[in-house]
């Protein structure tokens, strides 16, 4: 099957031509009735030589549909930011949860303070003690901590 990023057959662009499926050898078809060895050694030979020309129209065809598809999230994202000393829950992963409280421990933890914004959706936070979060955290595993007044 023709893969949609590339418009190709993974079979072709390693070898040069199309592959023939065990169906064709043993159904008549024009393409085995104008079979001729000589013929097809000539066509595998200028197939080789034009595989380099279609790897590059795969290739170009991937970067284009990486391209669209990247629009494509990219319609779709919503931009959260947050700014320094906001107050925040921090997901509790695999990596930080307490195996002794099993499935129904807290799914967030904190809160936690916003002190250093590295890059984007990537935050620094420190306790309410003052303490450092040893890593930073992405905006999609944090959410804002609201106090109750």
């Amino acid at each position: 099957m023709a893969r949609t990023p590339t418009g190709e057959t993974p079979f072709r662009l390693t070898y040069g031509t199309e592959a023939v499926i065990l169906v064709e050898v043993g159904v008549a078809s024009i393409r085995r009735e104008v079979f001729r060895e000589k013929d097809n050694d000539d066509q595998l030979r200028i197939n080789l030589d034009c595989l380099d020309e279609i790897k590059d129209k795969a290739s170009s065809k991937m970067v284009k549909y990486q391209q669209k598809m990247a629009e494509y999230y990219n319609k779709r994202v919503k931009l959260r930011r947050l700014e320094i000393g906001d107050l925040v829950l921090r997901k509790v992963t695999t990596a930080t949860k307490n195996s002794a409280q099993g499935k129904l421990g807290p799914t967030w933890e904190g809160p936690c303070r916003i002190v250093h914004y590295s890059r984007q959706g990537s935050y620094h936070l420190e306790t309410l003690d003052g303490q450092r979060v040893p890593r930073p955290w992405n905006i999609e595993h944090l959410k804002k901590y609201h106090q109750r007044m």
